[in-house]
């Protein structure tokens, strides 16, 4: 069984219901931490060390966190540039993450629909997760692909309430996968 450690990122969480809905179908799962960036470090004091030991100890890492100005938040950018350090996450000696498995599991009040490029936004939402899959390279991380909720705003409990069980789902396989080969594509790229 391999260690899931969630790198949750969402500055209003107390407000999201779909978020919450997301972790709340996750948190009790066995294998699986949960790391509450806004909630651990307010004042964007990243303790680096500690950090690093939970990755160090976790087979797959997600970054969990809505989709802010075709980004991330701000503390998980900050995380994201105090955590993986040169010499540990990445260059000549920066072995520390190699082979891990890494997942973006974004949200966006934005539909689906709206990312293509004809759409509202003009690109796919997989183009604004680039830089994820670049940094992902970079560690020498094998990036899966990415887990989308789309359209937050409108959602209704039937599509909630599915989003949460493939989140789920796609959590369990990975943590019980013998390799990437066997793990499910999420199904969640496109508005539940």
């Amino acid at each position: 069984m391999k260690q899931i450690l969630i790198i949750l990122a969402h500055p209003k969480f107390e407000h999201s219901v779909v978020n919450r809905a997301l972790i709340d179908a996750v948190k009790n799962l066995e294998g699986v931490r949960i790391q509450d960036l806004y909630e651990l470090y307010p004042d964007f004091n990243i303790d680096v060390q500690r950090e690093q030991e939970l990755l160090f100890g976790s087979e797959v890492l997600v970054w969990h966190h809505p989709l802010y100005w075709y980004s991330a938040p701000p503390l998980l950018k900050q995380w994201i540039d105090l955590v993986l350090e040169f010499g540990w996450a990445y260059g000549p000696r920066g072995i520390y993450l190699s082979n891990k498995l890494v997942l973006s599991a974004v949200t966006s009040g934005g539909p689906q629909e709206s990312y293509s490029a004809h759409g509202k936004h003009g690109h796919t939402f997989g183009d604004f997760l680039l830089p994820f899959a670049q940094t992902a390279k970079l560690c020498r991380m094998q990036y899966l692909p990415f887990f989308h909720v789309g359209g937050t705003h409108k959602i209704n409990a039937k599509e909630l309430d599915e989003a949460a069980s493939q989140y789920r789902n796609l959590l369990i396989a990975l943590r019980d996968s013998t390799s990437v080969a066997t793990h499910p594509t999420p199904s969640s790229n496109s508005q539940p």
